[in-house]
């Protein structure tokens, strides 16, 4: 016998061991690799739900911010219902930034969303008439400039009930209960033959619904710290639905919670939905 034959005993080729080379892993388990994709598939999901949330957030706070139209005073541009993207950029100082970021100084006619004077946790928003030493005069509800009439196709027109404040102004020999006393003090000190002249740092502003807006006339300037920013975009709108629209029935039968979803996307403004806003 040859000794150093590999056949076996019976003849046959001998079994090859299993040869494991050192610091090698052992063959994972099916259900072990499964588990781990499934891991990694996982955290590659939070992280890109953390980015997004991070990104959102970096908007909302330093570039733009979602504001919500509640009143009638910005009638035609903005209406009761919509939903605003507002700029919060535009008007910040330049700095290292100014040659990619389009900042600019705040112009006559810009709609702008500012902190309110009188109650500055709350936000409003108004178009910009009167800039820093401009001199401002209303006759009959229309916009004098430095004594020129103001070219105003934003503004809202039509028949109304004169109110010698409102449409007149400024003056001093009749008041309103909507305005604020201090502000009727102070307008005593910023009158010049007949007109409000706008201090420097300060922004005389008006709703384009000229009969139903409470806007500088009633409260006074709004300074240029107090502007937040410039609303570009009506991202969505909701018109006010009716009773019956809610419920889609002309009595008390309940609906089922399909029909009501229906019925709020039958009251969305879909024409107004991107809408720029000049």
């Amino acid at each position: 016998m040859n000794s150093g034959s590999t056949e076996g005993m019976d003849g046959g080729a001998a079994p090859l061991a299993e040869v494991q080379v050192p610091g090698s892993a052992e063959p994972a388990a099916p259900d072990a690799v499964r588990a781990q994709s499934q891991m990694e598939e996982l955290l590659a999901l939070f992280q890109g739900m953390a980015t997004v949330v991070v990104i959102a957030l970096f908007i909302l706070t330093f570039l733009a911010q979602p504001y919500r139209i509640p009143s009638a005073s910005m009638e035609d541009t903005l209406l009761v219902g919509d939903f605003l993207l507002v700029n919060k950029i535009v008007y910040a100082p330049a700095g290292p930034w100014r040659h990619l970021l389009p900042y600019r100084a705040v112009q006559r006619d810009d709609v702008i969303v500012f902190h309110y004077p009188v109650a500055p946790a709350t936000h409003l928003v108004k178009r910009v008439i009167g800039l820093p030493q401009d001199r401002i005069r209303m006759v009959g509800g229309r916009v004098y400039l430095d004594e020129v009439p103001m070219a105003e196709p934003f503004a809202r027109n039509g028949p109304y009930e004169a109110n010698l404040f409102r449409d007149d102004f400024p003056s001093l020999a009749y008041t309103d209960p909507g305005v604020d006393m201090r502000w009727w003090m102070q307008m005593r000190g910023d009158i010049r033959d007949g007109e409000l002249v706008v201090p420097a740092g300060q922004y005389f502003v008006l709703g384009d619904n000229r009969q139903d807006s409470l806007d500088s006339r009633y409260w006074g300037f709004v300074p240029e710290a107090n502007i937040v920013g410039e609303p570009f975009l009506v991202y969505f709108s909701l018109r006010a639905p009716s009773a019956s629209e809610l419920t889609g029935l002309p009595d008390d039968r309940l609906t089922h919670g399909h029909s009501l979803w229906a019925q709020t996307l039958r009251v969305a403004r879909w024409d107004r939905i991107f809408h720029i806003i000049h």
